[in-house]
């Protein structure tokens, strides 16, 4: 990770340990190469990223935070699946600038014109398309409604805490989008202007008031029966992995555990998270070898062993599965 500007430094945290956003300045800026170290960059969540797609993963993460207002760009060249969480008494509000496709977010459709509206303390459920570039907003809840009752005499928390994503025109997306990007350049040519307590105050209050014009235009859109029935069977899948994290699970062992038919199961992967069953319990798999390949040390486990572990019988195959999955050898992360 190679930090580009000077700021705090980058927490990981787990996912039942957010705390509210620290009121110090932060001015952070990376580059990438490693999913897992991207997902620590987001200050103040706690975040777990696997890769679905294949090719060395490249990233970029920019991020301002003051006064419990956190404003940040995150740009990814592969598919991810990443589940996390903001920190406690936030709101987020987020839109893609690109994508090369459509993802899936909390039981939804994400699409371009898709406006992320996540409660703090939800956990977040993304699978992301590829070359895909993020711009959000996460504010202080509390503020957040102080402000629209006592500003613009409504309250949305209700409506705020019904999902996940707010359906919007393309009109009404886009001003969100140019609105963001212009606080977010404008910070960027002068971070210094937060230093001063009126700037922050003003740039707050802005942000508030275009979050608001856009929920009037953006109404709340529940998931179809279908989409959370594909949910819960990707949610239950995922739940019985995270439990097995000492084995191998094979399509069979899911099928037989959820009570569902092979069909049932392909049906739900690929509509949320976009690939087969078989092939993200491989992908899994690779994620974790990656991350015990760079825990490992080299004088006292083999990548045999590691492999082994997690089912790769053939370690040429798996060699040439790994070096496709992240775009190098198993021994160069073992190394590194």
């Amino acid at each position: 990770m190679d930090s580009l500007l000077l700021g705090a430094d980058v927490h990981h945290f787990g996912f039942s340990a957010m705390t509210p956003l620290a009121s110090p300045l932060v001015c952070n800026a990376y580059n990438t190469r490693d999913a897992d170290e991207h997902a620590a960059c987001l200050t103040g969540w706690g975040q777990c990223y696997e890769q679905l797609s294949a090719g060395a993963f490249q990233g970029e993460f920019e991020e301002f935070c003051f006064d419990k207002v956190q404003l940040f760009r995150e740009r990814i060249n592969q598919s991810m699946h990443e589940s996390g969480m903001p920190w406690l008494g936030s709101r987020t509000f987020g839109v893609a600038t690109s994508m090369e496709g459509e993802g899936w977010f909390c039981g939804e459709p994400f699409k371009r014109d898709s406006i992320i509206a996540l409660p703090g303390g939800e956990i977040m459920d993304f699978r992301t398309p590829r070359q895909h570039e993020i711009l959000a907003i996460v504010v202080d809840a509390k503020a957040f409604d102080e402000y629209t009752q006592t500003v613009e005499q409504r309250d949305l928390a209700a409506a705020l805490n019904a999902g996940a994503l707010l359906s919007a025109t393309p009109q009404h997306t886009e001003q969100l989008r140019a609105f963001l990007a212009t606080l977010f350049e404008s910070l960027k040519r002068a971070p210094k202007m937060l230093e001063h307590p009126q700037i922050r105050k003003a740039l707050t209050q802005a942000a508030f008031a275009s979050i608001v014009d856009i929920l009037d235009a953006a109404p709340k859109t529940k998931p179809s029966p279908a989409d959370r029935a594909h949910q819960t069977v990707v949610d239950r899948a995922r739940a019985f992995l995270n439990a097995r994290t000492d084995a191998p699970v094979s399509v069979a062992d899911l099928c037989a555990h959820l009570g569902v038919s092979r069909r049932t199961l392909q049906y739900g992967f690929q509509e949320v998270l976009g690939i087969r069953p078989m092939q993200f319990l491989r992908v899994i798999r690779l994620n974790h070898v990656r991350r015990a390949l760079k825990k490992a040390d080299p004088n006292a486990e083999t990548i045999g062993d590691i492999a082994a572990r997690w089912g790769f019988w053939h370690l040429s195959r798996f060699a040439t599965d790994y070096r496709e999955m992240f775009g190098e050898l198993p021994s160069d992360t073992l190394r590194r």
